[in-house]
């Protein structure tokens, strides 16, 4: 027996928040093919930021993971707009760019965007093994400490 994407969320006691709409002059997700690209997801709940600042010396590790798995709820509640509420419509994720607001020396940026990757295969399973790159930046928008974006593959 199958479990669905639904079920495991419940399981997981995670409630997806609700799609937010763009803060710049981009859209949210894009459909091409049986492809979804969903843009930039920041740490944000409930209309706000909740991890600012840079990894290293603002922000541990574990803070920045917790961050990193904020994103991915709302690169989730943006694919499930896409798939018209259906989660059972994703074949697999293709692809996560994490981005680690890092302070300088800092190179423990796989370890934060693990938040991600991690949550992304407890959520689909074998379907949420990906590609990934971690990568480390002097800032991101508003000061938040991370940044992922994802691809989504739906069934045809």
């Amino acid at each position: 027996m199958t479990t669905t994407i639904e079920a495991r969320l419940k399981t997981l006691a995670i409630d997806l928040p609700e799609a937010t709409a763009p803060v710049a002059n981009y859209v949210p997700y894009v459909c091409t093919g049986n492809l979804v690209f969903v843009s930039g997801q920041l740490p944000m709940a409930n209309g706000e930021i909740i991890c600012k600042g840079q990894v290293g010396t603002d922000v541990s590790i574990e803070e920045a993971q917790a961050a990193a798995r904020q994103c991915v709820l709302n690169l989730i509640a943006q694919v499930k707009s896409a798939c018209d509420g259906d989660l059972e419509k994703i074949k697999r994720v293709v692809r996560l760019g994490g981005f680690v607001n890092s302070a300088a020396g800092f190179t423990d940026h796989a370890l934060v965007i693990n938040g991600a990757s991690d949550l992304m295969c407890e959520i689909f399973g074998d379907k949420g093994k990906h590609a990934r790159a971690a990568v480390g930046s002097s800032s991101l928008p508003f000061g938040v400490s991370v940044e992922v974006d994802a691809i989504f593959e739906l069934e045809d």
